[in-house]
């Protein structure tokens, strides 16, 4: 179980403040609609958040601009942890819904650099289905993109 997660409505919640300049953070972009910080919890220097500056809760909330502009951020800054820290790998973490262990509930994007034994494990167990199961998988999901 996390150890913070903050349930605030809009508006209240930890990274609106920051947003809004009401808390102090450690910047690293900014741009119309996206904000690059540093997260107070490092697990390996240059651990870097990016949130949309809009509250939107998860994924499901963003509009296809913000998607895009989150990612293009998230990448941005990906780069720029790569030739200032020079992890030998990087993970970018993105959760929705507390069962997904979200803990802030605005959209964002851990960029996190990596490093042999650093401690950070994400693993899961695997269930192999059947092929037959996984074109069915496939099908649904087509249906629902269509």
């Amino acid at each position: 179980m996390p150890m913070f997660v903050d349930t605030s409505p809009p508006g209240q919640c930890i990274f609106c403040r920051l947003v809004a300049g009401e808390i102090p953070a450690a910047r690293v972009y900014e741009d119309a609609l996206t904000i690059a910080f540093m997260d107070i919890g490092q697990c390996n220097p240059g651990h870097v958040l990016v949130a949309v500056k809009r509250h939107a809760a998860t994924l499901f909330d963003l509009t296809e601009e913000e998607a895009a502009a989150v990612m293009r951020t998230a990448q941005r800054v990906a780069r720029a942890v790569r030739d200032t820290f020079d992890p030998p790998g990087l993970t970018l973490l993105q959760a929705n819904g507390r069962e997904g262990d979200q803990t802030v509930f605005h959209f964002h994007i851990h960029v996190v650099p990596r490093h042999a034994d650093d401690g950070i494990a994400l693993s899961w167990p695997r269930k192999d289905p059947p092929v037959e199961v996984l074109q069915a998988y496939a099908s649904r999901l087509r249906q629902a993109i269509a």
